[in-house]
């Protein structure tokens, strides 16, 4: 897992805890849909890694 993908979990782990500790709706509405920002920046980090280490395991198995 990359920096920046683990960067992103954390930032999701704290909107999600800051959330859970609002005691202001709009503000817990905010930090829920930045939770969920994060969240989705880290999934597709996530598959972005897979998808180059699959092609990479292609080119290599090819290229032995």
């Amino acid at each position: 897992m990359s920096v920046s993908t683990q960067f992103y979990l954390d930032q999701a782990a704290k909107c999600a805890r800051e959330a859970g500790d609002a005691l202001l709706p709009n503000r817990r509405e905010v930090l829920i849909r930045a939770q969920a920002s994060w969240q989705a920046m880290a999934d597709k980090a996530i598959r972005v890694a897979a998808e180059r280490d699959k092609r990479e395991a292609e080119r290599a198995a090819i290229t032995n």
